[in-house]
């Protein structure tokens, strides 16, 4: 929390080193205003990392503004504001703010509708995103121990009774290795990346390492995830899809040389 407050009140000094004296304020350092705002903003994005709204918090929130304020006059009378180095970090700060406040307006101004979800729901639905798997996994120590259960199962024996047998996951050996529907992503990356590229019913032709052991994988079914389900994260797409668009307009228009 103390890092992300940090951020926050180095873009906050970057971006409004004065206020208009009309505006609520949390305190006055040396004649200069500290605007409510600049606590509430601050107050909002401590809240949303799961810290409580409390009279405790709001007065650690104004004193590190106050001290903030106080660090940042005396730094511009050492002329620190002008280091080169500094000044490209304020500058940064002051652009990552207003990239932020851009795509925010372009969100509200393009909102992501019912039409465009589901037209982008239709692009995706063939991904593995889109899909729930059903599969089932034998997890055991050693390279050489899955290599020789792929073996037995291609010479026919059976996959549920071979993990009920030897798989090292505890939590599912007693169903067959069977694990619940899921997205690949559930996974971590190495079971989620073979998970996708098997067909329905077939399995991975060599065993597949994580942090946990050594896998063998089969795919026993897929369903598409329902678009209910899926659409904030469509949602999220279509707005980025907006952005990316806007983006791409203003970089036809402009000059770079």
């Amino acid at each position: 929390m103390q890092k992300t407050t940090a951020v926050h009140v180095m873009i906050a000094v970057a971006t409004a080193l004065a206020a208009p004296a009309a505006v609520a304020q949390v305190a006055k350092v040396n004649g200069v205003t500290i605007p409510q705002a600049r606590a509430d903003a601050l107050l909002r994005d401590v809240t949303a990392q799961g810290r409580q709204d409390t009279p405790e918090l709001r007065k650690m929130i104004k004193e590190r503004l106050i001290d903030s304020e106080i660090m940042t006059q005396e730094a511009v009378r050492l002329g620190i504001n002008k280091n080169p180095e500094v000044s490209g970090q304020l500058e940064l700060a002051r652009q990552q703010v207003l990239v932020t406040a851009f795509v925010n307006e372009m969100a509200r101004r393009n909102p992501a509708t019912e039409d465009a979800m589901k037209k982008a729901h239709e692009r995706f639905k063939d991904s593995p995103a889109a899909n729930e798997f059903r599969s089932r996994h034998i997890l055991v120590a050693s390279e050489a121990e899955a290599n020789a259960i792929i073996k037995q199962i291609k010479d026919g024996a059976d996959f549920a009774k071979l993990a009920s047998e030897k798989s090292r996951d505890e939590g599912t050996k007693a169903k067959g290795g069977e694990l619940d529907w899921a997205v690949p992503a559930t996974y971590v990356r190495p079971f989620a990346e073979a998970l996708a590229r098997l067909k329905k019913g077939g399995m991975t032709e060599a065993p597949v390492q994580t942090n946990f052991g050594w896998h063998v994988i089969r795919l026993e079914d897929i369903r598409p995830v329902p678009y209910e389900t899926l659409k904030q994260q469509l949602q999220q797409v279509v707005q980025q899809e907006n952005v990316q668009k806007a983006v791409a307009d203003l970089r036809a228009k402009a000059k770079v040389e």
